[in-house]
This record gives structure tokens, sequence and C-alpha cells, in this order.
């Protein structure tokens, strides 16, 4: 019998050793050693597609396109058992996450997700993607395939291609035929803006919640589809720092369930067994906390994965690189290093795969019967439909269950506007979110209007609420309240004309209502605003409204041009038959402003903060489709600004600014818009108004350290006594003046610093101001805390013809600080009319 099994087994062998010489590790196919050079974004992608077509054990998507056209792709490899189940395997997650109906088990394969190379110029773990890739698919592998048994690995070989190739073509353009090691080498020195951020300079390891990215987009249909077990976010970091990975730092939200503390503790001491056995040295629990719910960790730990960042010493490195230490780090160590770490985490996931989906199943059956928070629902009132709208779609896109109208109409609870507990109505319209559902931790995170912060050294912003970040009233209720409807009753836009209109009338109270007038400008249709409220035919009309006349746009298709453009972009519009209005000023009265086609120039280059200057360039460019004008700083000097109605000077760190250039240009006609620290470079510059406000001392935080002396060891504690890692502060708005038309009389911003400044003199308007009360969310150290009182952070001032307008607070934040947009729209198209 012995005799008969031996010649199978060796046939067996044979064939699997035949089938592991057909698939072609990344070095036989690339044709150079892993490490030995940068592999460009199409190379990797065809890669994984020859790997598709050499391996019965990978099936491989293309999730969407880059901006640029580079394609996204998601490579799912299991075992000859469960490759062919890979919707089965899916839908039992849905199941035992509650999202689709019956119950799941909790004995299926367990879902791992390796991401990679989510900043562009932390190139090193797209390499080790495709060794990983060959790992597990190589049927020569023994321990990857005892490992596929109970684990689908999902792997994205590269999150950021744009950002990736922008630093690959930068590094290949420049190295010699040998790597320079030298750290001032001009290989080292990447050019503005770098690779980290995508087509549109945006940070992609911070969208994952707002999702404003189409990268960010498409990704996150496929994670929600799945919601793995398991989720993996590789970065590098400074090239003299070594390893991290997993556990992560305090603070932890307090939402984190201690079985996702205490299985980042199982990967990470797996991972350390592996990296002592080499010699390599890492660190844990230190710097890259788990609060911000945007990143790629915690955004699949606040939808029950083990979400992880591993960091590698690696950014700026290059080929190789002489450390501070004295060594050299090279490509191939990075490779190594992320390489090791991924089969790591497959290898415990595999080990622990019951009891992760155990725990998995516990996440979202406490979700549903027990959800975390103070408010079991969340009741956001329809006063501006289109921001509700809006914040609708964003629930959509993060699986956010939701409806409309109230069972009971007369409830309590807390108004995140006044900060008290009150009695409201709920309407037929307004927005109901029960907490009782599967996603209600990432609700709760969302929501919450104080998020708990047991460590205040944190690596990102610690307020996001979005009812400030929309701007728009909302209720947390104790009681669970069920929506009475899943949709929206709505009148579809209607624009048919009856007769001769004298002019439409449009809204402003949104972005969107931005867009239209971009749209209707680009058509070279005359438009014009009101100045004040006004009554006509019935109707009332808020300040800042759009009227567009015939006169003046006197043409045969003029009631069809109009409609068309605001069917397009879903405005509803109003007519009025006669330019004499009920009350208020009429049509034809100097109260009603013609608005100009502004061109817009905003600036770029070195010192410019390159994601706030992609912030407004996506803004202009994908959000209201309007054309502007990219001018590098170090061009300033050179063009010709008379070309220009409009010119925006994003944060950055400016230097000798043109002054003379500059007024010139503004009392001629032009608007300079300032934002964060290009506030405080044209602080005490010309006839500039603007001026930081004088520092007061906190007589409180004085006298409880005096007599006391810092320590070495506290120099980080300390140092955040002045830091404002973006906090919330509700200020005074002026809504009679256009910067503030289309919002009430207050607005919350999103204090990045604790800049402050003296209010604007006679002539110029402050419009927006702090108070000592204006506090509302997040960490603010207690120095900076006594500094935010009694100042300006929008102002406009007059120069000539034209105007300055000062935003201290980046009024877009990552483009997810939606309320902020029509304020920047009024800042370029309201303002100085």
């Amino acid at each position: 019998m012995h005799k008969k099994l031996y010649p199978l087994v060796l046939l067996l062998s044979l064939s699997f050793a035949a089938l592991a010489q057909q698939i072609k590790s990344p070095a036989e196919f690339l044709g150079y050693n892993l490490g030995d050079q940068f592999t460009n974004h199409y190379r990797i992608a065809e890669y994984f597609r020859y790997i598709a077509q050499a391996s019965k054990n990978i099936k491989l998507v293309e999730y969407g396109k880059t901006n640029e056209g580079r394609p996204l792709l998601l490579a799912f490899i299991a075992s000859d058992e469960n490759i062919g189940k890979l919707d089965e395997i899916r839908q039992n997650n849905m199941k035992l996450a509650g999202i689709a109906p019956g119950g799941g088990s909790t004995a299926g394969p367990v879902v791992v997700w390796l991401s990679y190379n989510v900043h562009g110029n932390e190139p090193a773990s797209s390499e080790a993607a495709m060794q990983t890739l060959y790992d597990l698919v190589n049927p020569a592998n023994t321990q990857t395939q005892q490992w596929l048994k109970n684990t689908v690995v999902i792997i994205d070989p590269c999150l950021n291609p744009d950002g990736r190739d922008r630093y690959v073509n930068f590094y290949n353009s420049v190295r010699g035929a040998t790597p320079d090691a030298y750290n001032q080498a001009r290989e080292h020195m990447e050019p503005w803006p770098g690779g980290r951020v995508n087509h549109y300079y945006f940070d992609l390891n911070r969208d994952w919640a707002w999702q404003t990215q189409k990268e960010v987009q498409a990704r996150l249909v496929y994670f929600n589809q799945w919601l793995p077990q398991v989720h993996v976010d590789y970065h590098e970091q400074g090239y003299n720092s070594p390893y991290y990975f997993a556990p992560a730092a305090e603070p932890f939200h307090k939402d984190i369930t201690p079985w996702q503390r205490e299985f980042q503790t199982t990967i990470g001491k797996n991972n350390a067994k592996y990296f002592d056995q080499h010699g390599w040295t890492y660190f844990t629990k230190e710097e890259f906390d788990l609060l911000y719910p945007s990143y790629g960790d915690t955004y699949p730990i606040y939808n029950g994965s083990i979400g992880m960042t591993f960091e590698q010493g690696g950014i700026s490195a290059g080929l190789a690189v002489v450390t501070r230490g004295g060594d050299t780090l090279t490509l191939a160590d990075r490779i190594e290093h992320h390489h090791t770490t991924g089969l790591s985490t497959i290898e415990m996931s595999s080990t622990y795969a019951s009891k992760l989906l155990t725990e998995y199943k516990k996440f979202f059956d406490n979700n549903r019967t027990n959800p975390p928070g103070e408010y079991k629902t969340y009741i956001v009132k329809n006063e501006n439909p289109d921001k509700l709208a809006l914040l609708a779609q964003l629930l959509d896109k993060n699986g956010i269950q939701y409806g409309y109208g109230a069972g009971k109409a007369n409830l309590s609870g807390f108004n995140y506007f006044n900060g008290k507990e009150e009695a409201f109505t709920a309407g037929d319209k307004d927005l109901v979110i029960n907490a009782y559902q599967p996603k209600a931790v990432l609700l709760n995170v969302l929501f919450e209007p104080k998020t708990f912060i047991p460590d205040s050294n944190t690596y990102d912003i610690t307020a996001w609420s979005l009812p400030y970040a929309y701007g728009l009233k909302t209720y947390g209720v104790k009681e669970s309240v069920k929506p009475t409807s899943i949709t929206l009753s709505t009148k579809a836009v209607d624009n048919a004309v009856a007769g001769r209109p004298y002019a439409f009338v449009a809204a402003w109270q949104s972005s969107k209502d931005v867009r239209f007038l971009a749209a209707l400008m680009k058509q070279h249709i005359k438009v014009h605003y009101a100045e004040l409220p006004f009554e006509a035919g019935g109707k009332k009309y808020a300040a800042g409204s759009l009227i567009i006349t015939r006169s003046g746009n006197n043409t045969p298709d003029f009631e069809q041009k109009i409609t068309q453009i605001a069917t397009q972009n879903g405005t509803q519009l109003t007519t009025l038959t006669s330019g004499f209005v009920d009350k208020g000023a009429d049509i034809g009265s100097g109260f009603v402003h013609v608005l100009r086609q502004p061109k817009v120039m905003l600036l770029a280059g070195d010192q410019v903060n390159s994601e706030q200057m992609g912030e407004m360039w996506h803004y202009f460019e994908q959000q209201i489709n309007y054309p502007v004008t990219l001018v590098r700083l170090q061009d300033l000097n050179r063009i010709k600004l008379s070309d220009f109605d409009v010119a925006i000077f994003p944060d950055g760190n400016y230097g000798d600014l043109p002054v003379d250039k500059l007024q010139s240009w503004i009392r001629d006609g032009g608007k300079l818009i300032a934002v964060e620290d290009a506030v405080g470079a044209l602080s005490g510059k010309g006839n500039f108004a603007i001026k930081r406000k004088d520092e007061k001392k906190d007589d409180k935080a004085d006298a409880k350290s005096k007599g006391t002396i810092a320590t070495y060891e506290e120099r980080n504690r300390e140092s955040i006594k002045s830091q404002v890692p973006g906090a919330i502060y509700k200020i005074n708005l002026d809504n009679t003046h256009p910067l503030g038309f289309g919002f009430p009389k207050y607005y919350y911003t999103l204090k990045l610093s604790d800049e402050v400044y003296d209010y604007l003199g006679e002539g110029d308007w402050n419009v927006g101001t702090i108070k000592k009360d204006g506090y509302v969310s997040g960490f603010v150290g207690q120095k900076a805390k006594a500094k935010l009182v009694d100042g300006l952070l929008i102002g406009v001032q007059n120069m000539g013809r034209g105007s300055v307008i000062y935003f201290v607070d980046d009024p877009m934040f990552r483009s997810f600080w939606e309320n902020g947009k029509l304020l920047f729209g009024n800042a370029v198209f309201m303002v100085g009319q």
C-alpha cells in the first residue's frame, strides 16, 4: 500500500512544483529584485493582473480610477474552497453585522484587508504588496496555504496611484547611476507639493469618513460591502524612526471595545517576535492614537474591524539613506519589514479566526441592541434643505440608516446650537437618525457634541461633530425615536414658466447655490443680488437672494436658458412679474447689486500649504465648476495682477510679499482673500489694517503654575498648553454683510491655532468675532483658551475700490467643513460687488 501511495505523493509534489514555477515572483516578472528600484504604478497593476491570470486563487477587481486615470485595484485571495464563494462570504459578514437578513455564521473565514501606499511618497508598501501577494498565491508556500484555509485576504496595492507616481517619477528623474545615501542629496529633497497627496493635494488618510475624494468614494463602496474583521493601513514616517506597529497610543476613543484593544496587542506581540529574531528596532504605544474618525485605522475600528496603522521609517529615503544613527536604510529593508508585518497579521488572524468572528458579531449585536453614547436619536431640523440633503448623502456613503419625521412630534432633547436641554417639535421633513442600528458606533462618533479626550496629546483634530460642520440645527434625544418614513417627500424642481416673467429669483443658502451662480456666470448671464430682504408676490426673500432680470439678459430664449441651467443644478426658481415689490427695496433700487463675473487667481507653489490650496482648487473645479488660474507664489512679482479680479492666498509661509503692488491692485478694484497664516503675513504690512491681538495673561493658570518647574519629561505636555489641535468655536456673524449672506447671526468655526486679531477700525467690517463664551468642543490648551476671547476671526477691509477679506481659520477644512463653503463662496462672488 505504501508503494502505491508513494508515486501518487511524488506526482502531486511534482504537480505543485510545476504550478509554482508557472507563477513568477515579482523579481522574475519585473526583471529586478524588489528594492533595486522603485516600481511605477502601471507595472504594479500589470503584476497584479498577471497573477490574476496565473493563479486560480485570486479575483482582481478594478474599483475605480484616479483623477489622472490610473486604475484602483483590489485583489481577493482565498483558498481553493473559498475563492468561488466570495460573495457568500461577503454576505455572511453582512449578516453577522445585521445589515443583511439572517444570523450569519461565525464558522466562516475571517476577512483581512491590507491597504498600501495611501501617501504617495511612502512607497515601500506597494512594493511589499507584490511580494505578499506572491507568497499568498504560491502553492509551494505551505504556511500561507494553511492560513488561507480560514482567511480571505483583500489587498489594495496602492490607494494613491497619482501621488505615488508623482514621487517615483521625481526620484527616478534625479537619481544617479547608484543611490546617494547622503541625506542632503537632491534625490532626498522632494519638490512641492510632494507625492504624499492625491491629484488635488488631499491627504487621503484623513478622508475615510468624509469621502470628499473620488479614490476614497470608490474604495468605501467596497469596504462597506465587506466590513472586514481586520484592516491594516501601511505608512512610512521619517527615516530616522524605527518601525511602528500596534498597539496604538492613547487617546483611544471610549467606544473602542476591550477586544479591539486586546487584539491590537496580540498582533503587536507577534510582529515583535519576528522583528526580535532579525534584530530590527520598533516601537509601539506612541504618537499614533485612535480618536479622529477619518483615518485608515479608526474608521475601520468604528465599523467593527481591528484597525491598525503600521509605519516604516522611510519618507525621503529614496533607495538608500544614512540615518542619524549612522546606519544605511535601504528600500529593500523597508519592503522586508512591511512584508513581515503583513504575513504576521494574516497568521494571527488565521489563528484567532473564530474569536475574531465571534467578537465581530458581538460588536454589531451591541450596536443594534445597546448603542453607545448619551443620545439614542438625533433629529436634524430641515431648516436648510440643501445642506440637509448633503448630510443625508454623507450618511448614505457611510451606511448609516436614517429616515424622516418622528413618531411623536413633541420631544425634549439637547440643542446643539445653544447647549441646552429643551422641548421641541419634530416636523415630518426633519431627518431622524435612530441609534439602534449596525453603524451605531460610527454614528455616535460623528454626532457626539463633545468627544471625550482622556489624553490631550493627540495626533489630529479633536472636534468634528457633523451638526456644527454642516451648520444644521440638531437635537440629541435620549429616547429611541423611530422615523415615520425612510424617504423624504419633496416636490421635484419645477421651473415651468407661465407668461413673460420680469425676473427670476433663486435662494442663496448653500454651496449648491454657489454652483448655480457659477453656471450662470459661465454663460455670461447677468445676475444681481438683494442686499436687503424683500417681499414680493406673497413670498419672502432673504438678503443675498439671486435675481436674474430680463433687463440686461434680453434674449429671445431668456426663459428657456435660465430655467434649463436652474433645472440642471437642481435649483428651484420663483418668478417676479414686476420690479415693484411689496416690502423692501424694488428690483431697480441701489440695494440690488449686479454681480461681476470674477477672474480668480489661486496661489500655489513653494511655501504655500498644498493641502489647503488643494481643497480650494477642488472646490472650484469639482464642486462649483468655475474656472480658477493657479499661479506660483514665486511668480507673483512678474504677473499682471490686473488680469484678475480675485486673488486667493491660502495658508502658507509667506516671506517678502510685493506689498505695494498688491495694495495698488486692490485700490484699483481687486479683491484679496487671505486665509490662516496668509493673514499673519499681511499683519503690520503697508496699509493692511489687520493686527494680531495682544496676548492676555491667564492669571489663574499663572497662579497654578507659580513655584513649579517643568521637568524635561513633561516637555510635550507643557507645549500643548498653547495648542489648538482642531476645536469648535461659536462666533458672532454679521449676516447683514455680504460675507455673511445665507447664515444666521452665528457661525461654527474649526479653530486650528490660537490666532485671534484686533477688531478692524471704522470703515471696515468685523464680520466674524469671537467672545469669551465661544468655546464649544475639542481640546484647547489653557494658554490658548485664555487668548481666544474678544477678537476678530473674519473681517473685511475696504481699500480704495477693492477689499481684503481675512479668514483667520480655514473655512473649508479638508472639504468636510460643509458650512464654510458658502462663506468662501460669499468671499469670492458677493463681497465688493
